[in-house]
């Protein structure tokens, strides 16, 4: 009983600090405001997480696991390697026009961290990886590796466009160019 009230006030803490994390920036959320908003006390915080690159970590840890799950879901709606990438930029597309879509957390994180940040720029290169190498993965079967890349970024590229214009377009466009790519 005592480790399910500690993994749920765990929980809690990060689930705050990911909201905040995202909403407002990692350098613009302070310890204090986490432990304010999650309801928490500092010695209860302290001890589930040393420090606050720690609840970055785990958050990053958990987005990073979301955010492969949905992808590779996205993927499997298609049924061969085309549709698979076209699918991918079509939950993209989706998930732009979501009225809570603040950017990608990952890209929003990586401009705010100091390079000298080694854990956390790893764990960031480890989920962007792991977005590469589900386009690998899909495209294994029918071209070369060149080919994944240049549709990982395509899709990285759309993250950011998105970000700068506040539209869709830069997705859909994307998806457009993977499409001929593809063909």
């Amino acid at each position: 009983m005592r480790n399910e009230r500690k993994n749920a006030v765990r929980q809690t803490i990060i689930d705050t600090a990911s909201r905040l994390f995202y909403k407002q920036g990692y350098l613009n959320t302070g310890i204090n405001q986490i432990i304010e908003e999650s309801g928490v006390v500092k010695s209860t915080l302290y001890t589930a997480f040393r420090t606050k690159e720690d609840i970055l970590m785990e958050y990053l840890i958990q987005s990073g696991a979301a955010t492969d799950e949905a992808l590779k879901t996205a993927a499997d709606k298609g049924k061969d390697p085309k549709a698979k990438i076209l699918s991918v930029f079509d939950y993209l597309i989706k998930l732009v026009q979501e009225k809570d879509f603040n950017g990608c957390n990952f890209l929003n994180l990586i401009s705010e961290v100091p390079m000298d940040a080694e854990r956390v720029v790893k764990q960031i290169q480890k989920q962007k990886n792991g977005v590469r190498a589900l386009f690998s993965g899909i495209l294994e079967s029918v071209e070369k590796e060149s080919l994944a890349d240049e549709i990982y970024i395509l899709f990285e590229g759309a993250l950011i466009a998105n970000k700068v214009h506040h539209k869709v377009w830069p997705v859909e466009s994307a998806k457009k160019i993977a499409e001929k790519l593809l063909s």
